[in-house]
C-alpha cells in the first residue's frame, strides 16, 4: 500500500469555531489544537475521517466526509477478509463512496 498525503476531506471554519475544545476531546488522532481560543488543524494527514469531530461540533465548524477514509478501509478489509482498500469497486456496500477509486 502507498500512503497518499493531503487527500483528507477535512475542513474547519474558524469563523464558526467557539474554541469549546470538543473536537480535541473526541478526535482519536489529535488532529486539532487550540490557538488564540480557536481550533486549528494541526496535521490534516492524521485524520482518519471517522466523523467524531463533525458529529460533536455544535457550531458546525468542522466538516469531514465520514466513511471515505482509512478507518473505513480497515473495517471493510476486516469484514471482507481482504486487504484494507479505499477502492469503491469491491463487492461490499460502497454507498458511502464519494470519490472515484485511486
Amino acid at each position: 500500500m502507498k500512503y497518499l498525503s493531503d487527500v483528507v476531506m477535512l475542513e474547519l471554519d474558524s469563523g464558526k469555531c467557539t474554541g469549546c475544545r470538543r473536537c480535541i476531546e473526541v478526535c482519536p488522532r489529535g488532529v486539532f489544537i487550540i490557538i488564540a481560543k480557536k481550533a486549528v488543524i494541526l496535521n490534516k494527514d492524521l485524520c482518519i475521517e471517522c466523523g467524531a469531530c463533525t458529529g460533536n461540533c455544535e457550531f458546525n465548524a468542522v466538516k469531514v466526509n465520514a466513511g471515505v477514509g482509512c478507518a473505513t478501509a480497515v473495517i471493510n478489509g476486516i469484514i471482507s477478509g481482504g486487504e484494507p482498500t479505499c477502492d469503491c469497486s469491491q463487492d461490499i456496500d460502497t454507498s458511502f463512496c464519494k470519490q472515484p477509486p485511486l
